[in-house]
């Protein structure tokens, strides 16, 4: 029988068995592939700290008049560097010991450390935790930088990159967790609203409704001009063995004071990490343990509840009490936290680009006249200055460009604003986040002054004021609205 027409069955077995084992040796590459059990995923964390201590001599800021010499280090100053890697992204956290750093510093710092390690300057986040007792590592003018770094802005910078290339060579294996947890009896709203008929004016002798810091004067306070947010929220690593290796905590507290006099310190944030590691018994380990308390949304928030007749303190007592109460409450919600060994990382970067404000013809020509009478004596609140502060922004350019960024670690949110941020802001962006918790760090890739919400701006006050508030009134609702998108594409 010709075969073009039939086949046997034994010749039909022998050309199927033929075919799948051709098939099979074809398909075995991607079969084995399949079966295999998939590469476990790895989280990595690394920790440093660089010392960013200032020398003694230069003034002291984050106070009217003229910057008092430092002359005296009560507790070192320090970058606490955190760097995390899921084994696709990896990212940079830096908390440092400042009153806050202009742009073009931290990002020297980025390019310094980028170019060390490779890691892309925008998966750094750097922010500042505002102590008052610090030398400067800012401009002037944030809008027009000098074109040379003073000996401090280049020493910080390069302490900065040493931090981050210190932490990625100290990446190991870790769990990460987070937790939430309240602590009101430490924040207050330090803008008060003021009884009908008590006269307030700013520097350009208009009226205000609000006064920053008003002391206790229960015959003209009315009420707190804006809420509080309680909430410290915290991220923690462990190594492999249990043992503690990292901690980054957030709390929305402008900073304590109480400092002796001329005295260069860390305030509460510095007292943080060093109470948590004590109660972690995290000491001496190696590589060491690193804690950090960062700044939250803390523009008008302070440590004084006007109230009630203020307390008399001795130096650092204040400071000291601020911080055990902080690490404690950490510590207490520490044992409950749930451990991962991986997380996913995420992070978005955006340039924003706001207008900056400028004074109105009116006082413009107030401030020429005023600066042109040395002998004439103030007749508004820090009148002067706010007259040279309104010239600075006639001369600044019209807009700017701001870093924003929105990091997701695992569940957790965090927001970068290089601002003096609002209460308010934080609780919008905690409440309308798609990640839970979600929390702000201010003061990050630079510094611009106060960023008071457009309902605040309408009552007055120091924050509001033309020099301190530098950029346009809408710019908390455009930061919202930008932070949010940014969120939205990593949920």
């Amino acid at each position: 029988m010709p075969c073009g027409k039939h086949r046997s069955s034994s010749s039909r077995f022998l050309f199927w068995s033929t075919g799948v084992v051709l098939l099979g040796a074809l398909c075995s590459p991607l079969l084995a592939e399949a079966a295999a059990p998939s590469k476990t995923k790895q989280f990595r964390a690394g920790v440093a700290t660089s010392n960013i201590t200032p020398w003694l001599g230069d003034g002291l800021i984050g106070n009217f008049g003229t910057p008092p010499p430092a002359e005296y280090v009560h507790d070192e100053l320090h970058a606490r560097c955190f760097v995390l890697d899921d084994g696709s992204t990896r990212i940079a956290l830096v908390v440092s010991d400042s009153l806050y750093m202009s742009r073009e510093v931290l990002d020297e710092a980025k390019r310094q450390a980028s170019e060390a390690t490779g890691l892309p300057t925008d998966r750094m986040l750097m922010s500042c935790t505002h102590t008052h007792s610090s030398v400067s590592a800012r401009w002037g003018n944030p809008f027009k930088p000098k074109k040379e770094f003073t000996e401090y802005q280049k020493f910080v910078a390069h302490r900065i990159a040493d931090g981050i290339r210190r932490a990625i060579y100290n990446l190991q294996p870790a769990r990460i967790a987070w937790g939430v947890v309240d602590q009101p009896d430490h924040v207050f709203c330090r803008r008060w609203l003021m009884k009908p008929g008590t006269e307030l004016f700013n520097p350009f002798g208009e009226p205000d409704r609000a006064k920053m810091n008003p002391g206790y004067r229960p015959k003209q306070l009315l009420k707190p001009a804006g809420p509080i947010d309680p909430q410290i929220t915290f991220l923690a690593l462990q190594r492999e063995d249990a043992r503690p290796l990292g901690l980054l905590a957030n709390y929305s507290l402008h900073y304590v004071g109480g400092t002796g006099p001329k005295h260069i310190s860390a305030d509460y944030f510095g007292m943080f990490a060093d109470r948590i590691q004590q109660l972690l018994q995290a000491d001496r380990l190696d590589p060491p343990f690193v804690a950090a308390m960062s700044n939250g949304t803390s523009g008008n928030i302070n440590n004084i509840n006007y109230a009630k007749p203020p307390e008399r303190k001795k130096p650092y007592e204040k400071m000291r009490f601020v911080a055990d109460q902080c690490a404690e409450a950490v510590y207490r919600q520490y044992q409950n936290l749930t451990w991962h060994d991986w997380v996913p990382l995420a992070m978005r970067q955006r340039e924003l680009e706001l207008g900056v404000r400028k004074p109105t013809a009116k006082q413009l020509a107030r401030s020429k006249k005023l600066l042109a009478e040395p002998e004439r004596p103030d007749k508004f609140p820090h009148e002067r200055a706010y007259a040279g502060n309104a010239i600075l922004q006639h001369e600044s350019p019209s807009t700017v460009r701001v870093i924003l960024q929105a990091v997701r670690i695992g569940d957790v949110g965090i927001a970068a604003i290089p601002f003096e941020t609002f209460t308010e802001t934080g609780l919008e962006l905690k409440a309308r986040g798609p990640l839970k918790p979600t929390f702000t760090m201010e003061l990050a890739n630079g510094g611009y002054g106060y960023l008071p919400t457009p309902e605040q701006h309408e009552l007055g006050g120091y924050e509001t004021w033309l020099g301190t508030s530098k950029v346009e009134v809408q710019a908390s609702t455009k930061i919202t609205s930008a932070l949010l998108e940014m969120f939205s594409e990593l949920k």
